[in-house]
C-alpha cells in the first residue's frame, strides 16, 4: 500500500512538475502551426526568433537596466511581431508558389542568419552561467506547492498561464472571427481569396506578426531555464516544438497544445521514475542520463514513422498555381565548346597555380585551413547526391561523418586497425546506417523526411554520443577522441604537405564517382523519380531502392569525409565540427552555392575553410594592398558575419535553385555569347560586287 501511495504520489509530482515545460512547448509548436496553417510554410526559424526576443529582453533587463514592462513590451509586443510581418513581407511572401523544399532551405537559413544579425547590432555576448530573468518578480526565488507534492516557483505558474490564454484566444479567433477565417482561406489558395475582394497578403501578415508574437513569448518564458542565452539552444526547443506539431498534424491547435503539454509530462515521468527502473535493468543505466532529454526526438520519429496519418498527409498546394518549369540545365551543356575549353583552361591554370602557392609559400596554419576546405567540399559532396541529385533535404550529413569519425576511432584504439582502413570501414558503417535509417522514411516526403532526419539527428547527439561504444564516454572526457596521421608507404602524412595531396587525391575520386553516378543509371533514375514518381514506377523503376542507394550512397561520402578530418586534427572533435546545429550551415552553404554540381560542393567547402581568413581578417585587402600593415582598421572583422551572409543567401534558393554558383556561370555565359554577337555585327563585311557587263 506505501509502495503504491509513493508512486502515486511521485506521479503526481512529475505530471505537476513537467506542466510548465509543457505549456511553453506548446506555445511553440503553436506558432509553427499557425505559420504553416496560414502560408504553407514550415518555419524553422521560430526558435532564432525566440532568440532574439529572449537575448533582447535580458539585455534590456541586465545591461540596460531597464523594469520589467518596458523591457517585455519592446521584446516581445513590438520587436516579435514586427519581425514577422519584415519576415513575411520580404522573404515568405514571394514563396507562396515555390516548393517545400525551398521554404524549408530558407527558413534554416533564416534560423542561421538571424541570431548572428541580433548579436551584431546590438553586441550581445552571451555570459555563461548568467541565468536570464523571468517576466514576475521573484520568479525564481518565491514558491508555491498547491498540491503538497512539488513547489511552482512564479515563472513556471506565469508559462502555464500564458500558453493557456494563448490557446483558447486561438481557438475563439479561428472559430468565431471573420479574421480567422480568411486566415484558413488563404493558405489554400491566396488567388481564390483575392477573387473574392480579401487582401490575402494582409491576413498573411497578421499570421505572421501572430506566430513571431507567440515565439517571443516563448522564448522569454523559457530563458529562465537555461543557464546561459544561445541560439542552438531555443533551436533545439523548436525541434521539440516539431514533435508536438507533428501530434497535431500540422492544423489542430487543440491536438498541438495536447502534444506540448503531452511532451512536457512525459519527460517528467521518466525523469522520475527511470532512476528506479535502471536499478532492475542495468542496461538502461548507461543511457538513463541521455534519454531523457532525447525523449522529445524519439517522440517525433515515431509519430513520423509509424502514423499512417503522417505518411498520407499532403502539404497545402495552390489549386491555382502554375506548373513549376524544370529546373534550367546545367550551363556546361548549354554553352559552345570554345567557350568550354577556355573555361577548362583557366580552371586548370588558376587551380595549378593557387595549389603551387599553397604548397611551396603556405605557412602551417594556411595549410590547415586549406586542407580543411578540401575535406569539407568532399563532405559536402554528400549533400550534392542525397540533395542534388535525390531531391531530399536530409538533415543529418553531420551525423554521418561523425559516424565515420568515431567508427574510426573505435577500430584504431581498440582493434588497432590502420588509419587509411579504419576511415574505409567507417564509410561503409556510416552507409549501412544511411540505408538502415532510409527503411523506416521511404514512405514519407517533403518536410517530413527532412523532419525524420533531424530528429535522427538530434537523437545521435544526444544519446548516441554519450556511449562508449560510440563516443568513447569516460575515456573521451578524459583523454579525448584521438586519431594519428597514416604512414603510407615512404610518405608520412605527418607532413602536412603530404597530408593535403592525400586530401586533394581522395577529394578527385569522389568527385569523378559522383559524376558518373549523376550521369549513369543511379542518376537517371532519381532524375525520373524527381520529375513524376509514378511515371518512374510506371516504366520498372522501384522508388525504395533508388532512394535507399542515395542514402547509402550519400552517407558513406560523408563518413569518408568525416574520418578524413578527424583525421587532419587528430582527434574527432564531434562538438565543433558535427553537432546537428553546425550541419545545418553546411546545407544552407552547399544549397545554395549549389547542389546539382560538383563545382558548388567544392566552392561551399572554400567558402566555408576560407572565407574567415581570406576576406573578414583582410588577407585579400592586405595582398591588394601589397602589405598587411595597410589592412584598414576595421579589419579583421566578427566571424559572426560568415553566418549572416550565408544564412541570408539561402534567400536566393527560392529565385534561383540550381545555386548562385551555376547561376553566375550561366549569366556569364550568356554576357560572352552576346558580346561576341555584338562583335560579329560591328566586323566589316566585304562583300564582292560584280559589274554588269556592257554590251559591245
Amino acid at each position: 500500500m506505501l509502495l503504491g501511495a509513493s508512486a502515486g504520489s511521485d506521479l503526481l509530482r512529475a505530471l505537476v512538475q513537467g506542466t510548465p515545460a509543457g505549456t511553453v512547448y506548446a506555445l511553440l509548436a503553436l506558432g509553427l502551426v499557425l505559420t504553416y496553417k496560414t502560408s504553407g510554410v514550415f518555419n524553422l526559424a521560430l526558435g532564432a526568433q525566440a532568440y532574439v526576443s529572449a537575448a533582447l529582453y535580458f539585455q534590456a533587463r541586465v545591461s540596460w537596466g531597464w523594469p520589467i514592462i518596458p523591457a517585455l513590451l519592446v521584446s516581445v509586443f513590438v520587436l516579435a511581431p514586427a519581425l514577422g510581418f519584415v519576415l513575411e513581407r520580404l522573404v515568405f511572401r514571394h514563396l507562396r508558389s515555390a516548393s517545400a523544399v525551398a521554404k524549408l532551405v530558407v527558413t534554416i537559413g533564416l534560423a542561421v542568419a538571424l541570431p548572428a544579425i541580433f548579436d551584431l547590432a546590438l553586441g550581445f555576448h552571451s555570459i555563461a552561467g548568467q541565468t536570464p530573468v523571468g517576466i514576475i518578480p521573484g520568479g525564481a526565488t518565491v514558491f508555491y506547492n498547491p498540491f503538497g507534492v512539488y513547489a511552482l516557483s512564479r515563472n513556471e505558474l506565469m508559462a502555464v498561464g500564458v500558453a493557456a490564454s494563448a490557446m483558447a484566444g486561438l481557438a475563439v479567433l479561428f472559430r468565431y472571427t471573420t479574421v480567422g477565417l480568411h486566415m484558413r482561406a488563404v493558405v489554400e489558395s491566396p488567388r481564390m481569396t483575392e477573387l473574392n475582394g480579401i487582401r490575402s497578403d494582409r491576413v498573411s501578415s497578421f499570421s505572421w506578426a501572430l506566430s513571431s508574437l507567440f515565439a517571443g513569448m516563448a522564448g522569454v518564458l523559457i530563458a529562465p531555464r537555461f543557464n546561459t542565452l544561445a541560439a542552438p539552444d531555443f533551436f533545439n526547443l523548436v525541434v521539440i516544438a516539431i514533435a508536438a506539431a507533428a501530434i497535431g498534424m500540422l492544423v489542430s491547435l487543440p491536438r498541438t497544445f495536447a502534444g506540448g503539454l503531452g511532451l512536457g509530462l512525459l519527460i517528467a515521468v521518466f525523469q522520475t521514475f527511470l532512476p528506479r527502473w535502471s536499478d532492475s535493468l542495468p542496461w538502461l543505466a548507461t543511457v538513463r542520463e541521455n534519454l531523457t532529454p532525447a525523449m522529445p526526438f524519439v517522440v517525433l520519429f515515431a509519430v513520423l514513422v509509424l502514423w499512417p496519418a503522417i505518411r498520407r498527409s499532403r502539404a497545402a498546394s495552390d489549386p491555382l498555381a502554375g506548373v513549376e518549369p524544370p529546373p534550367p540545365a546545367p550551363a556546361a551543356t548549354t554553352r559552345s565548346r570554345g567557350l568550354t575549353v577556355a573555361t577548362r583552361v583557366f580552371a586548370v591554370v588558376f587551380f595549378t597555380v593557387t595549389g603551387l602557392v599553397v604548397f611551396f609559400r603556405a605557412d602551417a596554419s594556411w595549410m590547415f585551413l586549406v586542407t580543411q576546405a578540401v575535406i569539407l567540399s568532399l563532405i559536402f559532396l554528400s549533400i550534392t547526391v542525397i540533395t542534388g541529385l535525390a531531391g531530399e533535404i536530409s538533415l543529418c550529413q553531420g551525423t554521418f561523418a561523425a559516424i565515420g569519425a568515431f567508427a574510426s576511432f573505435q577500430l584504431v584504439t581498440h582493434l588497432g586497425m590502420s588509419v587509411l582502413l579504419a576511415a574505409l570501414v567507417g564509410a561503409v558503417i556510416a552507409a549501412v546506417v544511411g540505408a538502415v535509417l532510409s527503411l523506416p522514411v521511404l514512405r514519407l516526403g517533403g518536410i517530413w523526411l527532412s523532419i525524420a532526419t533531424l530528429a535522427f539527428a538530434y537523437f545521435f547527439d544526444s544519446v548516441m554520443v554519450k556511449l562508449s561504444w560510440v563516443g568513447g564516454g569516460k575515456q573521451a572526457l578524459a583523454e579525448g577522441t584521438r586519431l594519428p596521421r597514416p604512414l603510407l608507404g615512404p610518405f608520412n602524412m605527418n607532413d602536412n604537405r603530404t597530408f593535403l595531396g592525400l586530401s586533394i587525391i581522395l577529394l578527385l575520386i569522389v568527385a569523378f564517382a559522383v559524376v558518373r553516378i549523376r550521369e549513369g543509371t543511379v542518376g537517371q533514375t532519381l532524375r525520373a523519380l524527381r520529375g513524376s514518381e509514378l511515371g518512374a514506377q510506371s516504366i520498372g523503376i522501384s522508388p525504395a531502392r533508388a532512394r535507399i542507394t542515395a542514402f547509402a550512397i550519400s552517407a558513406f561520402i560523408a563518413g569518408i569525409g568525416g574520418a578524413l578530418l578527424a583525421i587532419q586534427q587528430q582527434n574527432v572533435n564531434y562538438s565543433s565540427n558535427f553537432s546537428p546545429f553546425a550541419s545545418l550551415f553546411w546545407l544552407v552553404l552547399v544549397v545554395s552555392l549549389g547542389s546539382r554540381t560538383v563545382e558548388g560542393a567544392m566552392q561551399a567547402g572554400a567558402a566555408f575553410g576560407l572565407f574567415d581568413a581570406v576576406l573578414l581578417k583582410g588577407a585579400v585587402i592586405g595582398w591588394l594592398l601589397r602589405s598587411p600593415a595597410r589592412i584598414p582598421s576595421v579589419f579583421p572583422l566578427s566571424g559572426t558575419w560568415r553566418f549572416v551572409l550565408f544564412g541570408l543567401g539561402a534567400l536566393q534558393f527560392a529565385r534561383h535553385p540550381e545555386g548562385l554558383v551555376e547561376n553566375g556561370k550561366r549569366g556569364a555565359t550568356e554576357a560572352v555569347d552576346r558580346w561576341l554577337a555584338a562583335r560579329r555585327e560591328r566586323s566589316p563585311v566585304v562583300e564582292r560586287t560584280t559589274e554588269p557587263e556592257t554590251a559591245a
